[in-house]
C-alpha cells in the first residue's frame, strides 16, 4: 500500500523547497542554506492528516495488538496522542507515553512522560535521517526494561541498509516513503553512524542521589592499575574495581544543600588521591583504604580540580568563599602534609581549575571575574593577568611547542596567550560558551563548545580544520587515544572521531547526558565514562 493521498499531501504541505524570499537553513550552528526541508508539523497538526496517520498505523500494526506506543518530543507527542485516541475509537485501547530529549531539570525531573506498561513498544516518529532520535529512544527503553519490536516513520532519508542500528536490536524499522519518492536523491549511505553495539557495557555503576538539575562538567574518572576513582553529587567519593565495578571503598563528605557534593575531578600521585568538595575541604585519601592522609579546610566551597606539581612537592587548587570582597582564589599546598605554602585571592568565585606548567615554572588559573592569572609556582607571585569577556570555568591547556596558554572562556572564545607575558597571540571563536578543557595534540587544539560542536583548531593559524556537530551541548572535555578523538555530549552519546577530518568512527548511546572527561586503560582497552546522573560505565569495543 502506497497511500497516494498521503504522498500527495506531504508533497503539497510538508515538502518546502528554497525559493526567492524563502531561506532554508541547514542547521542552527552552520547557518548554511539548504535546498529543501520537510515540515511535517504543517501536515501532522491538521486534524484530517493526523487522523489519517493513526488510521495507517493501525492498518500496519493492528494485528500486533496489544502493544503501546512511544515517541520523542516534539513530533512524537502529537503522533502518540493521535494513535491513543484512535485506539479508543477502535475498541482496542493502547497505552501511550513520550520521552523528553533532555531530562526535565526541575520538579520530578522526568525523562519519561506517561506510564510504561509491560506491553511491547512501537516507537513512532515523522522521519528518520541518521537515526539519532530513534537510537536514543531504543537505549532509554532498553534500560527501562521495555521491549521495542517496531519503529514506524513517514519518511527515511537514506537507504534501508543505513539503519542497521535497529536491525541489530531486533527492531523492525518501517518508513512509508523515502526521499526518492519525492524526486530527491537519497543521502549517502556511508554517512550514518555505526551501530550502538560497537561497544559492550562491561558494567554500569549507579551512585545514589544524583543532582539531575545540575548540568555542568562533573567529577571525571581517574585510574590507577586496578581501580577507577570519581566523586558524586551526593558528596560520596568512590573507588571501584575496574574489572567488575564493585565498590572497593567509599568516603563521605559533608552534603551540600545545592546538591553539588563533589564536582572536582580527582588527581593521583603515588598511593594518594586528591579532590575537592563543596563542603569546603580538599581531601587527600589513601588509594588502597580510602582513609584520609590529610585535609585542607580553608575554603567555603571547592568545585575546582587539583593540579599536581610532584617536582615541587606541591598541589594547586581553586577556592571559593562566601565573604564580602573575597569570593575566590588559589592555594598551593604541600603534597605530603596539606600545609599551605602560598595563597592568592580573586574578587569572584574561582570554580576554574589550575594548570601547572613545569616548563614555565608557573601555574595558571581562571576565575568568574573573567580573568586568567599566572602565578610563580613556587612563590605565588603574580606574573601576569589577562581579562576575557566571560567566566572561566575550566582548566586551561598548554601548547609547549609555541609556549602558549590556551584559555577557554564562557564568552565562546579560546584565547591563546604567550606563557611568558600573557599577551594575546591569537583566538578562536565558537558559537557558544566553552565549559570544558581543550585538548592539545601536536599542532591542533580540540575545543568543545556549548554550541554543540567539537572543533579542531590549527595552532599556527587559529583557523578551523574541522568541526563535528552533535545533538547536544558539550561539557565533556575531549581526549585522545587509539589515534582518535573522543568526546561526550548532552545528547547522551560518546563520539569517537577521526583525528584527521572529524568523521565519525563509532559512538556509544547512553540514556543520560555525558558531562565528564572519559578515562582509558590501554592495558585492558576499557573506557570509563561518567554521566550527569552519576553513573559510571565501563565500555569495551565489541569484536565483529
Amino acid at each position: 500500500m502506497t497511500y497516494p493521498d498521503l504522498h500527495d499531501a506531504i508533497g503539497r504541505h510538508a515538502l518546502i523547497r528554497a525559493r526567492e524570499g524563502l531561506r532554508i537553513t541547514q542547521t542552527e550552528q552552520s547557518g548554511k542554506p539548504g535546498r529543501w526541508v520537510f515540515d511535517f508539523r504543517a501536515l501532522m497538526l491538521q486534524p484530517h492528516w493526523l487522523d489519517r496517520y493513526a488510521e495507517i498505523f493501525f492498518e500496519r500494526y493492528g494485528d500486533r495488538y496489544p502493544f503501546q506506543v512511544c515517541g520523542m518530543e516534539t513530533a512524537g507527542i502529537a503522533l502518540v496522542a493521535a494513535i491513543v485516541m484512535k485506539s479508543v475509537q477502535r475498541g482496542m485501547p493502547v497505552n501511550g507515553f513520550y520521552l523528553r530529549k533532555s531530562r526535565k531539570r526541575y520538579n520530578l525531573m522526568k525523562q519519561v512522560e506517561g506510564v510504561v506498561t509491560d506491553d511491547p513498544v512501537i516507537v513512532v516518529d515523522d522521519l528518520v535521517n541518521f537515526g539519532t532520535t530513534l537510537g536514543k529512544q531504543f537505549a532509554i527503553l532498553s534500560e527501562l526494561g521495555a521491549t521495542v519490536t517496531d519503529a514506524f516513520c513517514l519518511l527515511r532519508f537514506r537507504d534501508e541498509a543505513a539503519y542497521t542500528f535497529a536491525a541489530d536490536r531486533g527492531i523492525r524499522l518501517l518508513a512509508l516513503y523515502s526521499l526518492e519518492d519525492f524526486s530527491i536523491p537519497l543521502m549517502s549511505a556511508s554517512a550514518p553512524e555505526v551501530p550502538r553495539d560497537s561497544f559492550d557495557v562491561v558494567w554500569r555503576f549507579q551512585a545514589p542521589d544524583p543532582s539531575l538539575h545540575l548540568v555542568v562538567h562533573k567529577s571525571s574518572p581517574v585510574l590507577d592499575d586496578t581501580r577507577v576513582f570519581f566523586g558524586t553529587d551526593a558528596g560520596v567519593f568512590y573507588a571501584l574495581r575496574q574489572d567488575t565495578g564493585a565498590v572497593v571503598w567509599q568516603h563521605r563528605t559533608v552534603p551540600n544543600a545545592m546538591g553539588k557534593g563533589i564536582l572536582s575531578s580527582p588527581a593521583l600521585h603515588g598511593t594518594t588521591v586528591y579532590f575537592g568538595a563543596y563542603d569546603g575541604t580538599l581531601y587527600a585519601l589513601d588509594t588502597g583504604t580510602g582513609k584520609p592522609r590529610w585535609t585542607y579546610t580553608d575554603a567555603d566551597w571547592i568545585g575546582s580540580s587539583p593540579s599536581l606539581a610532584p617536582d615541587l612537592g606541591l598541589l594547586f587548587i581553586g577556592l571559593e568563599f562566601g565573604l564580602w570582597r573575597k569570593h575566590g582564589g588559589i592555594a598551593a599546598l604541600d603534597l605530603e602534609t596539606g600545609k599551605e605554602v602560598w595563597k592568592a585571592s580573586h574578587p569572584e568565585l574561582t570554580h576554574g581549575s589550575p594548570l601547572y606548567i613545569k616548563e614555565e615554572h608557573m601555574v595558571v588559573i581562571g576565575s568568574n571575574d573573567h580573568a586568567v592569572y599566572a602565578h610563580d609556582a613556587k612563590t605565588g607571585a603574580l606574573l601576569w593577568r589577562y581579562l576575557t569577556d566571560g567566566d572561566i570555568k575550566m582548566q586551561p591547556a598548554y601548547d609547549a611547542k609555541r609556549r602558549l596558554v590556551l584559555v577557554p572562556s564562557m564568552d565562546g572564545k579560546l584565547y591563546a596567550l604567550a606563557a611568558k607575558t600573557g599577551l594575546p597571540s591569537g583566538a578562536f571563536e565558537t558559537g557558544g560558551g566553552i565549559y570544558s578543557t581543550p585538548l592539545v595534540d601536536g599542532d591542533t587544539a580540540y575545543v568543545a563548545s556549548l554550541d554543540k560542536k567539537l572543533y579542531a583548531v590549527d595552532l599556527d593559524t587559529f583557523e578551523r580544520r574541522w568541526a563535528y556537530e552533535t545533538a547536544g551541548r558539550i561539557f565533556s572535555s575531549p581526549v585522545r587515544f587509539e589515534n582518535h578523538i573522543w568526546v561526550g555530549s548532552n545528547d547522551g552519546r560518546l563520539y569517537q572521531l577521526q583525528e584527521k577530518d572529524g568523521t565519525l568512527a563509532a559512538f556509544f548511546q547512553a540514556t543520560e547526558r555525558i558531562v565528564t572527561r572519559i578515562a582509558y586503560n590501554p592495558s585492558s582497552r576499557a573506557i570509563f565514562m561518567g554521566t550527569v546522573a552519576n553513573e559510571m560505565y565501563c565500555l569495551r569495543r565489541r569484536s565483529h
